[in-house]
C-alpha cells in the first residue's frame, strides 16, 4: 500500500481509468486499487537517480526548439505521405550516432523528444559504446540529421543536466 502513497497521481489515474473502462462498482473499485498498486510496484525498477536541472535557460530553449521541430517534422512527413510510395525523394533509412550524453534524465529526455517528433524513432541504444540506433521517414541526409540530433538536442541536454 506504501507504493500507492509513493506516486498518488498515477494510482488515482490507474484507477479511474479502470473504472471508466469496466464501469463502477465496489469490485471493479478493489480490483482497480489492486491493479495501481501492482503498477506501481512494477514501476519501482524504473526509477531513476533525480538528475537537478543545472541551468534552466538552455532547458527552456530546447522546449522551444522541439516546439518548432515537431511542428516542422509534422509538415514534413505530411508532404512524404502525401507524395506517395513512389516518391523519389522519400528516403527511409536507419541512422547510428555515438553520442557524449551519459546523464540517465539526459538519455530519457532524448528517447521522449526522439519519439514524439514524427518521422522519427529511438530503435536501440548501446550504454557500453553510448550508440545510438535512429530510424528516420525522411532520411535525405544523414549528416542533417546528425547535426539536428548532436547539435540541437544533445547540445541543450548537457548544457542542462551536466
Amino acid at each position: 500500500m506504501n507504493e500507492l502513497l509513493r506516486r498518488p497521481l498515477i494510482s488515482l489515474g490507474l484507477v479511474v481509468l479502470w473504472l471508466v473502462l469496466a464501469g463502477f462498482s465496489i469490485g471493479h473499485l478493489i480490483l482497480g486499487v489492486l491493479i495501481a498498486w501492482l503498477a506501481t510496484l512494477a514501476m519501482r525498477p524504473l526509477e531513476l537517480p533525480l538528475s537537478p536541472i543545472r541551468r534552466w535557460r538552455p532547458f527552456i530553449r530546447l522546449i522551444g526548439v522541439v516546439f518548432v521541430d515537431i511542428i516542422k517534422s509534422n509538415i514534413g512527413v505530411a508532404q512524404v505521405i502525401l507524395a506517395g510510395p513512389d516518391s523519389a525523394s522519400q528516403r527511409s533509412g536507419f541512422l547510428d550516432l555515438d553520442l557524449e550524453l551519459r546523464d540517465p534524465n539526459a538519455l530519457a529526455l532524448l528517447a521522449i523528444i526522439v519519439t514524439s517528433t514524427p518521422g522519427t524513432a529511438w530503435i536501440d541504444y548501446d550504454p557500453v559504446q553510448n550508440r545510438l540506433l535512429l530510424h528516420v521517414l525522411d532520411l535525405t541526409s544523414p549528416e542533417e540529421w546528425r547535426g539536428i540530433i548532436k547539435g540541437r538536442y544533445e547540445r541543450l541536454l548537457r548544457e542542462t543536466f551536466e
